[in-house]
């Protein structure tokens, strides 16, 4: 007998595919008794996209999500997603906040950390590797598998063996973008069941709709472990359906053994669970073949809609997919997955959009090139090198080496608000919205703090939220007003976000918005912007909505063409906008923290 073990993705990987990562904790619990009973080698539940949730959109405590499910599901060991290095975040930690991390995670409940590193650099797993097995948990290294003139069998090969090397207990083959098929599928496992003696796992997500095949190949070459997910949360995006594995392996020497009743039951409850998640459902379902061009996974492709969604331009798409290629090219081939694929669909998103590749360059391009996030899998640009990071020195070490031990600091920036270490790590992982769910928490409730703006209403001006829950039908929704276009324009544009994903509503009178037969008083240029388009050399702007982290330079300050003047952030993603001429600094009409929109003018730079 040589049975089939399942991995059910439905707490994490199915809903961060399909409804960005929104189901409630509340949401979970009731079906764990149904799942602890179906007999699953393990359920992940945890990873960065939900971590992130939690914490932006939920507010909820990810820990005290892990402890509950761990309370909830004593039988079944849970499983996370690592990013080596760089744990649930966007860059490289010390390696003590790394061993930090995992220790907790341990003690929270966590059984099994599935660890990889964007660029399959196994440098940037050690740590990970070695504080999971101190912890006394199971060590999954991960090959991030993709396709390129610099991978091959031979690469995943050599990179297994070292992970066997590191003390790992298993290997996962991570097809997070679907680029699998069938035959190189079973190539790949034999390749890795002659070279080393571990259990091999294979993650592969339904995009191109060969991952059911790719499935039962790799399980004719000795694969052993599948990752899928209960039917009402498969395909598109999401990963192939549990019940049909299961049935499929029946009364075959693979049987997996599980119950396709229980399957079936479990399966009913998130079914309708999913209702109610409806307006976070991605537009990208079913079988997308584009995965084998553009090699753009799932994930990414909603997170690039959303990013030309907020620039109005969704019918531009094509453009950048075609442009990621050329964009990943750039960079040395690396995988398409978190961080790197937020990286390179960035760029190729600002490649498009302001029409000259490169002429804006994000800090985490720049960082990528000059080797903080370790070393490329194919020699990168070197004029593009060069442009970006100017005499800069160039990273050949482990990053993590150069980083000094931060863990105390976090501590002591975070202060009071922190009740734990793990308090601290949330901090370390999102400091923004981490400290912000920290506040919040403090304060005793769990609601943002409401912005304040001016608005018409009654006897004059009132105060009125740009962040707001409203309760509609039973369902609660969180509401932020993020802009509006010009006064002068004959329709106007009002931008919101709701529960997390943009929305827009276009109006032809300026005096009141009317909902349902409710009115919403009209929204003044408070929220709506007052600064003026631009008109000279010296006005600087952003290409798309973006949060302003840092301005740089201050009033009458002599700057230089190039030289940076903020730190804006989008989709995650840093970027330094710089002096478009040499000059003189003589408005500045932003501040740290606030939001902008496209061709606003938020610096003014004169000559002389």
């Amino acid at each position: 007998m040589q049975k089939v073990h399942i991995t059910d993705v439905i707490l994490r990987d199915a809903h961060q595919s399909l409804i960005a990562t929104r189901m409630r904790t509340e949401d979970m619990l009731p079906a764990c008794s149904m799942l602890d009973s179906i007999g699953y080698w393990s359920l992940e539940c945890w990873g960065g996209a939900t971590f992130d949730a939690c914490l932006r959109f939920l507010k909820e405590d990810p820990w005290e999500r892990l402890g509950k499910l761990k309370t909830a599901l004593p039988k079944t060991p849970l499983q996370m997603l690592l990013r080596g290095q760089n744990l649930l975040g966007y860059r490289h930690y010390s390696d003590d906040v790394v061993r930090a991390f995992v220790k907790r995670a341990a003690a929270n409940g966590m059984d099994v950390f599935r660890i990889f590193d964007a660029l399959n650099d196994v440098r940037n797993l050690k740590t990970a590797i070695e504080a999971t097995k101190e912890a006394g948990k199971h060590a999954q290294g991960t090959i991030c598998y993709t396709t390129s003139p610099a991978h091959d069998i031979h690469s995943f090969i050599t990179l297994a063996k070292d992970l066997a090397e590191l003390g790992c207990d298993s290997i996962a083959i991570k097809d997070m973008a679907g680029l699998l098929t069938p035959y190189a599928t079973s190539k790949l496992v034999k390749a890795l069941q002659d070279e080393i003696e571990l259990p091999i796992h294979l993650h592969s997500h339904a995009t191109s709709g060969l991952a059911e095949m790719c499935q039962l190949k790799a399980i004719e070459a000795g694969c052993r472990h599948i990752d899928t997910a209960l039917s009402s949360w498969s395909g598109g995006t999401s990963h192939p359906p549990t019940e049909s594995l299961v049935m499929a392996l029946q009364d075959t020497k693979h049987d997996t053994g599980l119950d396709l009743q229980k399957l079936q039951e479990v399966n009913d409850y998130f079914a309708q669970v999913r209702k109610k998640y409806h307006r976070f459902e991605s537009e990208f379902t079913g079988v997308d073949t584009r995965v084998h061009v553009f090699q753009v996974p799932g994930g990414m492709i909603s997170n690039l809609a959303n990013q030309l969604q907020e620039r109005q331009a969704l019918d531009r798409i094509n453009e950048v997919y075609a442009e990621i290629p050329r964009v990943r090219k750039d960079l040395g081939y690396p995988p398409l997955v978190t961080p790197t694929s937020q990286i390179v669909g960035t760029q190729a998103v600002l490649n498009v959009l302001t029409g000259k590749r490169y002429e804006t360059i994000t800090n985490e391009v720049k960082r990528y090139l000059q080797g903080g996030y370790g070393k490329a899998p194919a020699p990168i640009d070197i004029n593009l090198q060069k442009c970006a990071i100017g005499k800069e020195d160039i990273i050949d070490c482990r990053p993590a080496d150069l980083l000094k031990p931060e863990f105390d600091n976090l501590r002591q920036e975070i202060g009071h608000l922190a009740l734990n270490d793990e308090d601290v790590l949330s901090y370390a992982m999102f400091p923004e919205i981490g400290k912000q769910f920290l506040e919040m928490r403090s304060s005793g409730h769990l609601v943002p703090e409401p912005l304040e703006i001016a608005a018409a209403g009654g006897n004059g001006v009132q105060k009125a939220p740009t962040e707001f829950n409203v309760a509609l039908h039973g369902e609660s929704y969180h509401i932020k007003v993020t802009g509006t276009s010009p006064k002068n324009q004959s329709l106007r544009h009002f931008y919101f976000m709701v529960d997390g994903m943009p929305e827009e509503i276009v109006v032809e009178t300026l005096d009141e918005i009317v909902l349902d037969g409710g009115t919403l008083g009209a929204v003044k240029s408070t929220i709506g912007s007052k600064r003026r388009r631009p008109t000279a050399d010296g006005d600087v702007v952003v290409s798309m909505p973006c949060n302003i982290l840092d301005v740089l330079v201050k009033l009458d300050q002599k700057v230089s063409a190039g030289q940076p003047l903020l730190i804006t952030e989008a989709m995650k993603m840093e970027t330094e906008i710089s002096a478009p001429i040499s000059g003189i600094v003589k408005a500045i009409h932003v501040v740290k923290g606030e939001s902008v929109n496209p061709n606003e003018v938020l610096i003014e730079i004169g000559i002389g």
